[in-house]
């Protein structure tokens, strides 16, 4: 394919943005936006950078009106505006900038490309620097590959947790067995360097609920406990005043005793 100039600028009108294709599977779009989500929560409070998911990446004048391939299925590029509002990843709008991190979700009709014809794309013109496949179906099927020094790929090797090391994220890709949205699977999630799962904002915020609840059981805790022991000084106080009093009425002297 004929490879766009950086500078050559095309209308917009003549970009297709959306293929009408939904994701393989419901469990394909929640791994999409799992990988999505916990990117961001990542990386923040970092501003340079923008991930995305099932866009189309433009970079040549001929592929510009193809319908040949969807866009990666999650891709992150690094040193970029992220506040910027985007329908599509444009090269030359990018400043000839390509996705620095791809990752494809694969289903049985799309691993054999995903498996040639997109790695030989990401590797020859994307020049992406590591590239991941995925069945969210498969939990055995994560392989990963990286430019290497004469920009070719060459595959990434797991380590003994079975997860890989994205150089470029300063994170590791593995797979984690949970629950999300209701669906029970082996999904594809972020680890930081210290191997600690990348959480969702919505598990964050089940974590935050979680210890707030607990440390308002312990304040309670605390209060009745405080309680207890106000009530067990009243009842002392209240006994110690009726033995005072009766032996007042013996009339002996609590002093004396």
């Amino acid at each position: 394919m004929e490879t766009l100039s950086p500078y050559l600028k095309l209308p917009k009108d003549e970009l297709i943005y959306d293929d009408g294709e939904p994701l393989e599977t419901n469990r394909h779009r929640i791994a999409m936006n799992v990988l999505i989500d916990s990117v961001y929560q990542a990386l923040l409070p970092r501003e340079d950078f923008f991930a995305g998911g099932n866009m189309f990446v433009y970079y040549s004048a001929t592929q510009r009106m193809n319908r040949d391939f969807r866009g990666p299925d999650f891709f992150v590029t690094l040193n970029v505006d992220g506040t910027l509002d985007r329908k599509a990843w444009i090269v030359w709008q990018e400043n000839g900038r390509y996705p620095d991190v791809i990752v494809e979700l694969m289903s049985d009709s799309t691993a054999n490309i995903d498996k040639t014809d997109k790695k030989n794309l990401y590797e020859q013109i994307f020049k992406t620097r590591e590239y991941y496949i995925y069945d969210p179906y498969d939990a055995s099927s994560l392989q990963g590959w990286r430019l290497n020094g004469q920009q070719t790929y060459s595959e990434i090797i797991v380590d003994q947790r079975g997860w890989l090391f994205c150089e470029t994220l300063q994170l590791y890709l593995g797979t984690w067995e949970g629950k999300v949205l209701n669906e029970s699977a082996f999904w594809l999630r972020f680890y930081d360097l210290q191997g600690n799962l990348v959480l969702l904002p919505k598990e964050e915020a089940e974590i935050e609920h979680q210890r707030a609840e607990m440390e308002r059981q312990r304040a309670d805790s605390e209060r009745q406990q405080a309680e207890t022991e106000r009530q067990r000084a009243e009842t002392e106080r209240q006994r110690a005043e009726r033995l005072a009093a009766r032996l007042k009425e013996l009339g002996i002297d609590p002093n004396e005793i």
